[in-house]
């Protein structure tokens, strides 16, 4: 009976509820663990930080091979002469990093903010200037696909997985029979690995106040602000705009829905490529069309950036301001551009955004050492900034991938009813 009501909680009713007593459970274990201490001599907070990075590593683990999968399965038995809604996907996801951008330079400037900075070491090589920064995706393209799996190189995956889908495509009924079985099987596994993300959470939360706590954020919460305000204006104003332009229809069931889901996941994961199951898995909830979010979250993780436009564009105006450096219109807009850029090619970068930020600041002068010392900061903020940062990037993936969906329905309902006007 106690086996059957286990069952039950990790594999019944909403994921969302149980995720969130793993959540208030990992605060409360973080509370009560420095009390235990002496007692029993272990920190259980930061013991239990070991269930949280099994749950993400598990989630790492197969979304490389669930995505090449899924990919060859869906592009190898598409339909000939079938439409795809990529082109608008790939639109949202360029408009939105921009706009992610835009909305940071004005909360910047609403809100100008210094730094107090101090040398502090990455141990990380940023690169030397845009070029570079695309010439690394353009390589993690025709990278070995064996190596491609093993280092999570989705770009690379994407290329390979499309070349087989395609050549595929004239293969045997059998052939593609036993691709589908193979990408149904591994959603049988993320299936199972998701519903244990109240445990992972628990384990994610608990570490994260046992190891860092908050108070350390304290000296940046001005910083804080104006990163969490950008972000959290893009996801509630800048994306339903873009998602009502393209469905006609009210946008914040389906943001709501998206943030609630994958941005509460992504938050705590802090991984847009163990998100990457989640994601799709919301988006099989919403009927969406697999063939199409197949491609387009893999794809979302890489490029759709927009929480690492804002970092970018935020933490270097931070050290415009800190160093007195006059800000015009024109230099403005091109760090949005630069930024929205960089961002895009956040993922092939060691480090993420915060190693980006070199290259914008460089728009005005600013040193590599007064860089570094930026990056530094952002380290230190890590906890928040890079968690909301997540949460941003990948739950719009499915935010984007839906909308550009219901919008083709509705316009081939238009259509339709244009047709039987018309008889």
């Amino acid at each position: 009976m106690n086996r059957f009501r286990l069952f039950q909680f990790f594999f019944q009713g909403s994921l969302v509820k149980k995720v969130g007593i793993g959540l208030v459970s990992g605060v409360i274990l973080a509370i009560i663990s420095p009390i235990l201490q002496p007692i029993i001599g272990l920190n259980l907070a930061a013991e239990a930080g070991f269930l949280g990075k099994l749950f993400v590593r598990s989630l790492r683990s197969v979304a490389p091979l669930l995505v090449f999968l899924l990919v060859i399965a869906a592009i190898c038995n598409k339909k000939v002469g079938a439409k795809s809604n990529m082109q608008d996907i790939v639109v949202l996801y360029l408009l939105g990093t921009f706009s992610a951008a835009l909305v940071s330079v004005l909360f910047s400037f609403a809100m100008p903010t210094k730094l107090v900075l101090n040398a502090v070491q990455t141990g990380l090589t940023p690169p030397n200037n845009v070029t570079e920064v695309l010439g690394q995706m353009v390589l993690n393209v025709v990278d070995n696909p064996v190596n491609a799996l093993f280092s999570a190189n989705f770009i690379g995956i994407l290329a390979w997985a499309i070349a087989l889908g395609i050549v595929l495509r004239h293969s045997s009924d059998t052939t593609k029979i036993v691709m589908n079985d193979l990408a149904e099987g591994v959603s049988k596994i993320v299936y199972f690995i998701i519903n244990f993300a109240p445990i992972g959470v628990f384990g994610l939360v608990a570490e994260s106040f046992a190891s860092k706590g908050f108070g350390v954020l304290a000296n940046y919460a001005q910083l804080l602000v104006v990163l969490l305000g950008s972000m959290l204006l893009t996801a509630f104003v800048v994306n339903p705009i873009l998602v009502f332009w393209k469905t006609r229809c009210n946008p914040f069931p389906l943001i709501w829905l998206c943030i609630r889901v994958s941005g509460v996941t992504a938050f705590f994961t802090r991984s847009s490529a163990a998100n990457i199951p989640v994601n799709m898995d919301l988006c099989k909830q919403l009927n969406l069309d697999e063939e199409t979010y197949s491609v387009s979250i893999p794809l979302g993780a890489t490029i759709n950036m927009g929480g690492a436009a804002i970092t970018i564009t935020v933490l270097t105006l931070a050290a415009v301001h800190t160093l007195g450096i006059p800000v015009n219109f024109g230099t403005a807009f091109l760090l949005s551009l630069v930024a929205s850029i960089c961002a895009c090619g956040a993922s092939g970068v060691a480090g993420g955004s915060l190693l980006l930020i070199p290259l914008a600041c460089s728009l005005f002068g600013i040193s590599n050492e007064i860089a570094a010392q930026v990056m530094g900061v952002g380290f230190i903020i890590g906890v928040i900034q890079d968690s909301a940062e997540t949460a941003l990037n990948s739950s719009t993936d499915v935010v984007f991938t839906a909308a550009a969906c219901e919008g083709e329905q509705r316009k081939l309902a238009q259509k339709s009813e244009k047709a039987k006007d018309l008889t």
